[in-house]
């Protein structure tokens, strides 16, 4: 594994940007003029929640990829319409696919371990797509490897600190693992409305905990976080 620092904010003039940074294909670029056949991007989301699954989202680009969509950019900074809207695009353009752990996964092997699990299974359905990982690189998003010792067959992992803002394989890839997540929660909020997560995607709010305390913790709870999640609501000023 080889760890890098994004530095995407940092012109090569040595100039700080302002304003927002845009992802690009530079880095997916170079490591395919390397020798590489495909990039793949990684990136997590429901890592924080208190219920519902992980969600590990994968996009797989080579250089024959087209354009990269209008208006990608890491899921956080999209408001959930455009994320809908982009979904189609991103998929037209690479070869996506997201995994999931559930929160008695998370529950019963920690957050790390249900991470890999995730990921691993996203990377399956994109072989079962037709991608090869014997010639690819994973980008994954942040400071910690915690796919690569999940994987059953390897496939080289590189981590890049902020590479959900700056890589566009790797922000299409938060994009299509937001948008399914927050799908799920929100068909869950049709059945279970008392936790409100149609707004907060499982995530802690006032109005989640005061569900808990209302009428107890759901099946999608990851109960092993609630007491900790609780107290630190209780003390919330």
């Amino acid at each position: 594994m080889t760890s890098g620092t994004s530095r995407a904010s940092v012109p090569a003039g040595g100039r700080k940007r302002t304003g927002p940074v845009v992802p690009t294909m530079r880095w997916e670029q170079t490591l395919l003029r390397s020798g590489r056949l495909t990039v793949i991007g990684c990136d997590e989301v429901g890592r924080g929640a208190i219920a519902g699954p992980v969600a590990v989202g994968v996009a797989a680009v080579t250089l024959q990829v087209g354009r990269m969509p209008t208006g990608l950019a890491d899921s956080k900074l999209l408001t959930p319409a455009r994320r809908a809207a982009l979904v189609p695009q991103v998929e037209s353009w690479a070869v996506t696919a997201v995994g999931m752990a559930s929160a008695g996964m998370v529950d019963q092997a920690g957050i790390v371990a249900a991470l890999g699990v995730a990921g691993s299974r996203a990377l399956d359905a994109l072989v079962d797509a037709g991608v090869s990982l014997d010639t690819a690189v994973v980008v994954l998003d942040g400071s910690f490897d915690w796919l690569s010792r999940a994987l059953r067959n390897p496939v080289d992992v590189l981590v890049r600190v902020k590479a959900d803002r700056d890589c566009a394989s790797v922000a299409a890839a938060s994009v299509v693992a937001k948008v399914r997540r927050d799908t799920l929660m929100v068909r869950a909020h049709q059945t279970a409305p008392h936790y409100a997560w149609d707004s907060n995607k499982g995530y802690g709010s006032a109005a989640h905990y005061d569900g808990i305390r209302a009428v107890g913790p759901h099946d999608l709870h990851r109960r092993t976080w609630l007491h900790h999640a609780d107290a630190a609501a209780a003390s919330a000023p």
